[in-house]
This record gives structure tokens, sequence and C-alpha cells, in this order.
């Protein structure tokens, strides 16, 4: 019954969001306000389905913590669910992603030119530092916030690798704040199988970081140390897998 029902419920994600990307291409015209919007009602049906069919009962703790003014919020990223969470509980946004993304029919396509997402070339490493500055400064002017994963990929349990300093260096040079995001979805979610089991899963939003004049790399050790301890606290599977970096 569990596989059934996880099975119903990704059915359902990536049926809506194949759904959701056709929406956005046709009101590509729209403000940003209108598109937004949608993505916000798809958000929240994942939520809800994920719920209903799979008791993925989610929780996110720290809202008092997302500052007023448009900031860089790096996540944690272990499995799909970050990306439609993020667009349920985070103001308005645009995603750092690799540029392949960018190359899949629809979604690609209204993730990156309706939704303003920056695609970088992660193997270009300095002009990637770059392009994700000088456009995310643009999004933050504009009133976006700017999303990171900084580890650029999904990690496995208890495991780490050095954040990228794309989003630290951002904050510096926009003067904007760092807000860093820990939870436990992976305790449920596995990066392979289908199967969701159900439990509470926790999304904790960190104090922001103010970085200063200080060296993004200071900076990002920071929000590091704040999101792998809180993960080490509420994430039983992160906490019982030996810990590499």
């Amino acid at each position: 019954m569990l596989t059934i029902r996880s099975l119903i419920f990704s059915i359902l994600m990536y049926g809506s969001a194949a759904l959701l990307s056709a929406m956005e291409l046709v009101f590509f015209w729209a403000p940003f306000r209108v598109k937004w919007a949608i993505a916000v009602a798809w958000a929240r049906f994942c939520l809800w389905s994920g719920k209903v069919c799979c008791g993925l009962d989610v929780k996110t703790e720290g809202t008092e913590n997302i500052p007023a003014e448009p900031s860089v919020f790096l996540i944690k990223h272990t499995t799909a669910m970050e990306t439609y969470w993020q667009i349920a509980a985070l103001p308005p946004q645009a995603w750092v992603l690799k540029k392949e993304l960018l190359r899949l029919p629809i979604f690609g396509w209204a993730i990156g030119y309706v939704m303003k997402s920056i695609a970088i070339d992660r193997s270009a490493h300095g002009s990637a530092v770059k392009q994700v500055i000088a456009q995310g400064k643009q999004r933050l002017a504009r009133g976006l916030s700017v999303c990171i994963f900084p580890e650029g990929t999904r990690m496995p349990p208890g495991q780490t690798r050095r954040y990228g300093v794309s989003g630290a260096a951002l904050a510096r040079e926009a003067g904007c704040k760092i807000v860093p995001v820990a939870h436990n979805a992976g305790d449920f979610w596995p990066k392979r199988g289908l199967r969701k089991y159900p439990g509470r899963i926790r999304f904790l939003i960190g104090p922001p970081i103010d970085p200063g004049d200080r060296d993004p790399r200071e900076t990002n050790l920071v929000a590091q140390e704040w999101i792998e301890g809180k993960m080490r606290e509420i994430s039983a599977l992160y906490r019982d897998t030996p810990r590499q970096e």
C-alpha cells in the first residue's frame, strides 16, 4: 500500500509540475506576481498531496527569521521536496541552478525564462560566481530573494561538501542578509526508490547572517556550521550515518 500511495503522489507531483510549467509559459506576458501566485498554488498542492498520500507532515519553523527585505537563502538539498517547499514557504525568489535544467522541455523553459532563474555552468567556477553576483543583484533590486543549494547537488545522509562561495559573495556585494535553512526531509524521502515514508518533516529557518566585510569563505563556514549542526539535531538518519565532508 505504501508503494501505491507513493506512486500516486509522484504522479500528482510530476503531473502538476508539467501543468504548472505549461501555465507559466502561457502566462509569460503576465506580471511576475501573477506567475508567482500560480507557482505558490502548485507548491501548496504538492505539500497537501504529499501529506494526504504519504503522510509527509511538513512543519516550517523560524519564519520570524525571514528578513523583511530580499535576502539570500542557503538551503540544504537532500530531496525534491525543497524545490517546492521554498516556493510555498519563502518570499518571492529566483533560483540559482545548473544550466542543464533549462534544456528540459516545458519545465526547463518555465523555470529559466519565466521564473527569472540564474542558470550557471558549474564547471566555470570564477565566472559562475561573477554571474551569480551580477544577476543576483538584479534580482534582489527587483524585490526577489535568491535561493541557492550551496552544495550544488543533493547530498546523501551525513555528508556535506565545501559550500559554493557565490551566495556569500552575492550577499556581501548586495549588502543583504544570508538565511540558512536545514531540514530532515531525507529521513522520509530516500534519494533512490519510489517509497516516501510518513512522518513529521521539520524545516528550520535560521537567524539571518550579516556578511559584513568578511571573506565569503568565512561567512560560508558560519552558515554551514549552523546548517550541519541543525541537521544532526533533527535528522535521525543524519546522526546515524558516519559523517563525511
